[in-house]
């Protein structure tokens, strides 16, 4: 998992309440080789027309939002199915973080896992974010997660990013949780030594 302490972008503000995993991320393509690389198929049903060709008024395909890494989302994004891959074609994307009202429950947790930092932001300022990124689409918001900040543009403020804490200690040191286990290591060792020692008919 990629390391993230701090990151600024401009942002891309993607229509749609309750955005399911499907819309995120289409089933059919969840046998495809993650190797190839699942950012292809990001929103590919909403973000393509029936003959496979990108629709030019799609926020995703303007213009310069291929190099945004934030996307505003609206409320209850990444409802419905559990699929990872949802998160996959997000990250091979190169999205780094989400900025909206709400989100589905195992989609958050999924993001986290794979190092995509969801900050939730109440309705009115995700509104207005919205509304200021019509008039300037190339300012850039920053989401700080050593700092646990979120900085909009302009006078729209400065907000807490607030996630789990062991989540975020494995984002800021870019470790999965099997990678974060094995950094105590050392101590699970320890205790197993002393354990057989204390228990010697466990080994029989």
């Amino acid at each position: 998992m990629k390391a993230f302490t701090r990151e600024t972008s401009t942002v891309v503000a993607i229509p749609g309440v309750n955005c399911d995993t499907d819309q995120i991320i289409p089933g059919r393509f969840l046998k495809s080789d993650r190797a190839q690389g699942y950012g292809q198929f990001l929103f590919h049903d909403i973000r393509r027309d029936e003959s496979g060709e990108l629709c030019a008024e799609f926020p995703l395909n303007r213009p310069g939002a291929e190099k945004a890494t934030i996307l505003l989302v609206e409320d209850n994004f990444g409802c419905g199915s559990s699929r990872e891959g949802a998160v996959y074609t997000l990250a091979d994307h190169g999205i780094r973080a989400l900025i909206g009202p709400s989100f589905g429950d195992i989609f958050y947790n999924n993001a986290l896992k794979n190092g995509i930092i969801p900050v939730t932001l109440p309705t009115a300022h995700c509104e207005a974010l919205a509304n200021h990124l019509a008039q300037y689409p190339d300012v850039e918001v920053t989401v700080d997660l050593e700092a646990e900040q979120l900085v909009l543009p302009g006078n729209l403020g400065t907000f807490p990013v607030k996630i789990d804490p062991f989540a975020r200690d494995a984002i800021l040191r870019g470790l999965d949780e099997l990678q974060m286990t094995l950094t105590y290591l050392e101590r699970i060792q320890a205790f197993e030594k002393a354990r057989m020692a204390s228990n010697p008919w466990l080994d029989r």
